[in-house]
């Protein structure tokens, strides 16, 4: 007998996600239209992959002290098995045994000895609660980071540059707050865009975006097509970055707009709508082909043209210099914003990363603000709340440019846009940046730093 669908289904996903670098939220729609599941089959293996995704690292430690041995001495397919099985032992309704035999069908086809291994080990664990195996994980660590990236499924080096980014705010004492709501599954938000679209009656808005509702339920896909894409699925952060910009000044009729790193294109599809509503000119680069694509397919409802170029946003923007009102660089990251919807960027990012991302940063921004007409705006925007990332960036380019170039206070921004204010508390730097969170906010971990040429 083969393990069920949905199980099945599940399994491939993680599998292709630790081998090919592969994205869930990517490849999971596509195996799930692929086997045909059921809308109960399709829940359930959602749940399956994002919930195992999230608490990866909670289970390889529970694996380890039950299997004793290291999880990176088990076999790739073996130890996805073993993921899926604790998370139903420990953090679903599943029955035992059921989450055991499931488990075990999945490596049905690797031998007797993978088999027999999985089954020993899950049945180990399943004889004990969850409680118990949170106490013994707790006991493992070695130190009180460790501890806490073990409980919250989070890579040490993550837990301690969120707590400098929340220490930085004075709410150091929000750090599990924040580690817990990266595990919980996002609400789907949607954006009507302004001017082109209005909120559903039966829909609930957002308390922060003006942009922003929620529906009651059922899948927003009919919605969004049957719109043309003038309703779209977007994060609230994403809504209020882009509104930032389009909404620090009066739009003046005629102004020159440039979104530098637009892929996917939901912000761009909110600065096409905004430019539209106030006269202004907008184009998009993206350095990717493919994400281009996306570009230009997110702004396909907005009646506006927008050029969309395919070029390096550094060269991109040293090529026309002095040219532009407002630019939007919604820089690459390392994506720590984000963990709610794609959980496995915790275990594909190191510290090794920070680095390289912020020197490609600080020369996008540069290359940004030379494209600057005087008195024109730079947005600089992360998926990412890591100091390096937003204040450290912000603060080198301030330092190159000096008085030619002058912070605008993005909070003060932001809670002007806003329908509710944030309340975004002050940056210890002294940066008027606007840093919002998954705990405090609902939204994903958006930095916005507004940037004036003078």
């Amino acid at each position: 007998m083969s393990a069920s669908a949905p199980r099945r289904v599940a399994h491939d996903v993680l599998q292709a996600v630790g081998e090919s670098d592969a994205y869930a939220n990517l490849l999971l729609p596509t195996a799930i239209a692929r086997a045909q599941l059921s809308t109960a089959d399709a829940a359930l293996a959602t749940e399956l992959t994002y919930g195992t995704l999230r608490r990866r690292g909670t289970y390889d430690a529970v694996i380890s002290i039950a299997a004793d041995r290291p999880v990176q001495e088990i076999d790739a397919a073996v130890i996805d098995a073993l993921r899926l099985g604790v998370h139903q032992l420990l953090s679903t309704r599943v029955a035992s045994h059921a989450a055991v035999h499931e488990s075990v069908e999945l490596v049905r086809g690797a031998g007797r000895g993978a088999t027999g291994f999985v089954n020993a080990v899950l049945r180990r664990i399943s004889r004990d609660t969850p409680g118990d195996w949170m106490t013994r994980v707790e006991q493992s660590a070695r130190s009180e980071d460790e501890r806490l990236g073990l409980v919250y499924s989070h890579p040490v080096w993550i837990v301690r540059a969120f707590r400098r980014a929340l220490a930085a705010e004075g709410r150091a004492d929000e750090l599990e707050a924040l580690l817990t709501a990266d595990n919980a599954s996002p609400r789907v938000t949607m954006a009507a865009l302004p001017g082109l679209a209005e909120v559903p009656d039966d829909a609930r808005h957002t308390p922060y975006s003006p942009l922003g509702f929620r529906l009651g339920g059922g899948d927003p896909e009919g919605l969004v097509t049957g719109s043309g894409g003038r309703v779209r699925v977007q994060d609230e952060g994403s809504q209020l970055a882009a509104l930032a910009l389009t909404r620090a000044e009066p739009v003046r009729p005629g102004e020159r707009w440039l979104d530098l790193c637009a892929g996917p294109g939901g912000k761009t599809a909110v600065l096409a709508a905004e430019a539209l509503a106030g006269g202004a000119l907008l184009e998009a680069n993206e350095i990717s082909p493919a994400r281009a694509g996306l570009v230009r397919r997110a702004i396909a409802g907005v009646p506006l043209e927008v050029d969309v170029s395919e070029e390096d946003g550094r060269f991109r923007a040293a090529d026309t210099p002095g040219l532009y009102d407002r630019i939007l660089v919604d820089a690459p990251c390392t994506g720590l914003g984000a963990l709610r919807r794609r959980p496995e960027a915790r275990w594909r990012k190191s510290p090794s990363d920070v680095p390289s991302l912020t020197e490609l940063q600080t020369e996008l921004l540069s290359a940004a603000v030379l494209a600057l007409r005087p008195g024109g705006i730079v947005a600089y925007i992360t998926c990412s709340p890591h100091l390096a990332e937003t204040s450290g960036v912000v603060a080198e380019v301030r330092r190159a440019f000096g008085s030619s170039l002058e912070e605008v206070d993005a909070r003060a921004v932001v809670a002007r846009v806003a329908s509710t204010d944030p309340r975004l508390p002050a940056q210890a730097d002294g940066s008027l940046r606007a840093q919002l969170w998954p705990h405090r906010h609902n939204t994903d971990a958006m930095s916005i730093s507004l940037l004036r040429r003078v």
